[in-house]
C-alpha cells in the first residue's frame, strides 16, 4: 500500500496517482488530493474484498469524486471512514442522498461542468452506464472525470464505449479504464478487456491503467490470483495489438505511477 499520511511538504511536491483497488484511485497533484469512488470495506452486499484494504482515516483529502450511485462505487460506510470534511463532487441528483447521511460539502455536476480544486481542474464527462440505487432509488446520471493539472488523467468510472469518448481530451496522459466486473459476465454499460482496448483508439492516451478488476469477488466465485488478474492481463495483450504506442501499466492494489511532467512519467510499484 502507498504511504497515505506523509509530511505536508512531501505531499506538495508529489505528482502521483495510486490505484487502491476496484474504482478507487488517489490523485496527488499540485498539493491537492482527490479520491475516486472510495470502497474499502471487507464486504459490500454479496461481494468480498480480496486482500487488505487501505486505511483512509488518516488521509487528508481535498475532494472525493463519485462516478455513480451503485453500491460498489458509492459506499456510505466507506465514506464515513474518511478523515476530515472533503468536498464531494457527485452526479446531479445524488447530492440529497449524501446530505441525508450527514455529508454537507456536496457539489452536484453534470457532463461538461468544471470544478476548480486548488491547482487542479476536474471536468465531469459522460458515461454510458445506467445508474439506479436499488431498490427504490431514482435513475441518476453516471459520470467520468477528466482531472487536469500539469498532467491530464481520465477516470472513466463505469461506462461502455460511446461516440463522444474521442472528444474528452486531445492531449491525454493517463486513461484509467474499467476492464471487468465482479462476476463471470458483464452486462451492457461496461467495458470488458476488448472494449477497453478499443477505447484506447478513441482516447489516445500515453499510458493506460486498468481498474475495476480483481479487488472484489462475488461470494462463491474463485479467489485464485491468476483468475482475478486475467482481465487486466488480457486488456494489456489486446492493447498491445490494437494500440501499441500506448503503454499499459497493470498495477497491484496500492501500486502507483509518479507523474513528473506531461511528457516523462516515472513508474512506481507495478506488476509489469
Amino acid at each position: 500500500m502507498p504511504v497515505l499520511d506523509d509530511e505536508p511538504a512531501e505531499v506538495e511536491r508529489r505528482q502521483r496517482l495510486s490505484w487502491l483497488g476496484h474504482s478507487t484511485v488517489l490523485f496527488e497533484l499540485h498539493g491537492v488530493r482527490l479520491l475516486t469512488d472510495p470502497v474499502v470495506r471487507p464486504r459490500v452486499l454479496t461481494l468480498r474484498r480480496v486482500g487488505a484494504a487501505p486505511r483512509l482515516d488518516s488521509l487528508s483529502l481535498d475532494a472525493v469524486l463519485i462516478s455513480h450511485v451503485h453500491y460498489d462505487h458509492l459506499d456510505l460506510p466507506s465514506l464515513r471512514r474518511l478523515a476530515g470534511t472533503p468536498m464531494f463532487v457527485v452526479p446531479r441528483g445524488v447530492g440529497s442522498l449524501l446530505r441525508r447521511h450527514g455529508f454537507e460539502h456536496v457539489i452536484e455536476v453534470e457532463s461538461g461542468d468544471e470544478t476548480r480544486i486548488g491547482g487542479v481542474t476536474v471536468r465531469a464527462t459522460h458515461a454510458e452506464h445506467n445508474s439506479r440505487r436499488r431498490p427504490f432509488g431514482a435513475e441518476t446520471p453516471a459520470l467520468g472525470y477528466l482531472v487536469s493539472g500539469s498532467v491530464r488523467s481520465y477516470f472513466a468510472g463505469d461506462t461502455d464505449l460511446f461516440g463522444g469518448m474521442g472528444a474528452i481530451s486531445d492531449d491525454l496522459d493517463v486513461a484509467l479504464l474499467p476492464v471487468a466486473g465482479w462476476g463471470p459476465r458483464l452486462p451492457p454499460g461496461h467495458l470488458d478487456p476488448r472494449a477497453a482496448a478499443e477505447a484506447l483508439g478513441l482516447l489516445r492516451p500515453r499510458i493506460a491503467v486498468p481498474i475495476h478488476w480483481g479487488t472484489y469477488r462475488r461470494i462463491g466465485l474463485s479467489s485464485d490470483p491468476d483468475v482475478l488478474r486475467e482481465p487486466a492481463l488480457r486488456f494489456a495483450r489486446l492493447a498491445a495489438d490494437l494500440m501499441p504506442d500506448v503503454e499499459v501499466l497493470v498495477l497491484p492494489v496500492g501500486g502507483s505511477v509518479e507523474l513528473d511532467t506531461r511528457t516523462a512519467l516515472r513508474l512506481g510499484d507495478r506488476e509489469r
